[in-house]
């Protein structure tokens, strides 16, 4: 087999730089038959991929933040309770000092007036003093009052 004879002087050498590189790994196509295949990718199949993931991960944490915003909730109403109970036993009558971490129990008379005792209400016997029982009641270290029970 002859090959044709090249003429050097006839190659323009300038020209040839533009469809060549010093850097191949630059280029969006395989610069000779060796190379890795370069396929474009497909934008839309995966900006779709990355924004369901993203949608996924923040609604996962959008979830967690409503737990917690739920339990926050969940423990200022349950404060909030204790205070209103907490200025109820403050306005009735007491003829003792507490002590904190002891149970009392509040009592509604006939006439309305609340009294805290250190009396329960299956201790009253025959003689109670009272015409409803409220709640037995702890009282804290910060000076709110935890219910304990309620009445039946």
């Amino acid at each position: 087999m002859k090959g044709k004879k090249i003429d050097i002087d006839k190659i323009d050498l300038e020209e040839l730089k533009k469809s060549t590189t010093e850097n191949p790994g630059t280029l969006p196509y395989a610069h000779h038959s060796g190379s890795a295949v370069i396929k474009p990718e497909d934008k839309g199949k995966s900006t779709g991929r990355a924004v369901a993931a993203m949608q996924s991960q923040t609604d996962m944490q959008m979830s967690q933040i409503y737990e917690q915003m739920k339990l926050l909730a969940d423990q200022a109403k349950m404060i909030q309770a204790r205070v209103e109970y907490s200025e109820r036993i403050y306005e009735a009558n007491i003829s003792f000092e507490p002590l904190i971490n002891h149970h009392y129990f509040l009592y509604q008379k006939n006439d309305g007036s609340d009294f805290l005792s250190m009396i329960a209400p299956e201790e009253w016997g025959r003689k109670k003093d009272f015409a409803h029982f409220l709640a037995e009641v702890k009282l804290l270290a910060d000076h709110t009052w935890e219910v304990i029970r309620e009445k039946e």
